[in-house]
């Protein structure tokens, strides 16, 4: 794995839902970030054997996963299920793990993706895995911003 303080070394975000994580891959040296197949989640936890080929695919130095709006100070369903899942992440697969506020990210790869499409840039349906993804682009390009 590269260092994680390699400007080139890939940084990987994921966009914790109870359904789908959205699943992206940037790097320090372009500051964007490119969406990539979601991952399931489900009644049986996330589909960590996807995203060990991700880690595997991308070898990153760090990662990145969003958090719901208020999730580090504030008891809540969604917010634990996605600290833990950040806690996993980091255990398996040995690597640096920030935590950021995916504040309406959502919404925001939702509107961009549906102007995509009344445009005639996005010929295909939105599917709500699309927006999870680009949701954890927008969040790493925010991080990579910052950083």
């Amino acid at each position: 794995m590269p260092a994680a303080d390699d400007p080139a070394a890939p940084i990987l975000a994921f966009d914790f839902g109870l359904r789908r994580i959205g699943v992206a891959c940037g790097n320090r040296l372009t500051g964007t970030a490119s969406p990539l197949a979601a991952a399931a989640n489900g009644p049986s936890g996330p589909d960590w054997m996807a995203i060990a080929r991700v880690v595997r695919e991308y070898r990153p130095g760090h990662i990145v996963v969003g958090l719901p709006p208020g999730a580090e100070g504030t008891p809540g369903h969604v917010g634990a299920a996605a600290r833990a899942f950040a806690d996993e992440l980091g255990r398996r697969h040995g690597l640096p793990v920030t935590r950021v506020d995916e504040h309406l990210s959502s919404r925001e790869a939702e509107a961009e993706l549906k102007a995509q499409r009344a445009s005639g840039a996005r010929t295909r349906r939105v599917q709500k895995a699309d927006i999870d993804s680009l949701a954890a682009a927008l969040i790493l390009e925010r991080w990579l911003a910052r950083h």
